[in-house]
């Protein structure tokens, strides 16, 4: 009795799909059917008759081919997981120049909405998936629309037949409801395939996203960088280089008053000690900021912990074994690690923190959760922002979930092939 319930179900749901499939993949046919139907009302004696059908035809076929395909890939990736990349242009940012005048990647406009829309219309007619899109909806109907109208056109022929006299009548019937029972499982499952193979982004699409999304990277690294290099300059500046140049004027004092006043200069001398004893932590403290002595001697695992234990927060890490990564990935993880530590004494006023370092097949994967507030927010400008483009640069992601009221849980994983 349960497999009949789990067959009657499948046979259910198989139909819905199908059905769904048909009413999608047919919207497209289903303009141009209705361009003829006007081209015939309309009347072939009339010499503007093919204008309006025609315009139609491509008006609609432009408007709904990405919809369409956008639909598709819903279905497909809530039906079966597997998820289909669009590989559409992104739009990028506009901005106003000192003349004036906005721009937007393409041309100058006068406003910053002209700008906007002559950048949506250019990004439209010479994305290349646009013709994809367009490829597409020309061969879904014929492949995973006609396959899945078979449900649905036994259904038809079912009902036309058993409401007819006859025995063929009847028999059209019971083949009609043979072939809707028996394909509904399965018709929809063309789509999968087709969507796969024929709305994926091609090799060139995917190339060009990469070049664009390593352009960002190192336009972000050299950003980066240039501040590193100013906030290590400006430290030096107003720390170390300050008490270093005090320091070498007490000693000069020191040196001409050690045979007149050899009380004052010994004074000096102590000064002077205790100043170069605070140059020598704040040059510690600037090396530890650039590259921590713990995570070159000691490796990723220990220099977190070395980090938790600086804290102010109850924090616990786990890891499996010792991990052997590269060291910039091991800097960048360490960094990660201690931006969200410290966001979660900052800003979600934790009272205890986990840290979780566990390697799997694709890389590393480190696991930060709080007992915090919540709400975290990833702004443009933020830390969090700043941590997902230093993953970025290692093709590593980052997962941030914090509800109000928390807990905050961030992932980040990184591919890694020295694990």
């Amino acid at each position: 009795m349960r497999q009949l319930g789990s067959w009657v179900a499948r046979v259910g749901v198989g139909f819905v799909r199908a059905c769904v499939v048909v009413v999608v993949s047919m919207l497209v046919p289903a303009v141009w059917a209705a361009a003829v139907a006007l081209g015939c009302w309309w009347g072939a004696a009339n010499p503007w008759s093919w204008a309006a059908p025609l315009v139609l035809v491509c008006g609609g076929t432009f408007a709904l081919s990405r919809p369409v395909c956008q639909m598709v890939r819903f279905l497909v990736a809530r039906w079966t997981a597997t998820v289909i990349p669009a590989g559409y242009r992104q739009a990028g940012p506009v901005m106003r120049m000192s003349t004036g005048y906005w721009w937007n990647g393409f041309s100058y406009e006068r406003t910053r909405q002209d700008a906007l829309l002559d950048q949506k219309w250019r990004l439209r007619w010479k994305d290349p998936a646009n013709w994809r899109d367009l490829r597409f909806t020309g061969i879904v109907p014929l492949t995973a629309g006609v396959i899945a109208a078979l449900p649905s056109a036994g259904v038809a022929a079912a009902v036309l037949g058993l409401s007819r006299p006859g025995p063929a009548a009847r028999l059209l019937g019971a083949l009609g409801l043979v072939v809707a029972v028996a394909s509904a499982p399965f018709a929809w499952r063309l789509v999968e395939p087709v969507a796969v193979r024929f709305l994926r982004p091609s090799p060139a699409m995917v190339l060009a996203d990469r070049v664009n999304e390593l352009t960002a990277q190192r336009a972000d690294s050299t950003v980066a960088q240039a501040a590193e290099i100013r906030r290590i300059e400006r430290d030096l500046h107003d720390g170390a280089q300050a008490r270093l140049v005090s320091l070498g004027l007490s000693l000069a004092t020191a040196e001409k008053l050690m045979e007149t006043d050899p009380e004052r200069a010994k004074a000096l001398m102590r000064d002077a000690r205790v100043g170069a004893t605070a140059s020598l932590a704040e040059l510690r403290e600037l090396i530890r900021g650039i590259s921590p002595p713990v995570l070159n001697e000691r490796g990723l695992v220990d220099a977190v912990r070395a980090l938790a234990l600086d804290i102010p927060l109850n924090v616990a890490v786990s890891a499996d074994g010792r991990l052997t990564l590269d060291p910039p990935i091991e800097s960048a993880v360490y960094f990660g690690v201690a931006e969200l530590l410290t966001n979660a004494v900052r800003h979600a006023q934790a009272s205890r923190a986990r840290v979780r370092l566990v390697r799997d097949e694709a890389g590393l994967v480190v696991e930060v959760e709080d007992d915090g507030r919540g709400g975290a927010d990833e702004r443009a400008d933020g830390g969090l922002a700043g941590l997902r483009r230093r993953l970025a640069v290692f093709d590593g992601t980052l997962e941030i979930t914090s509800p109000p009221g928390g807990p905050t849980r961030v992932r980040m994983a990184l591919p890694c092939e020295s694990l």
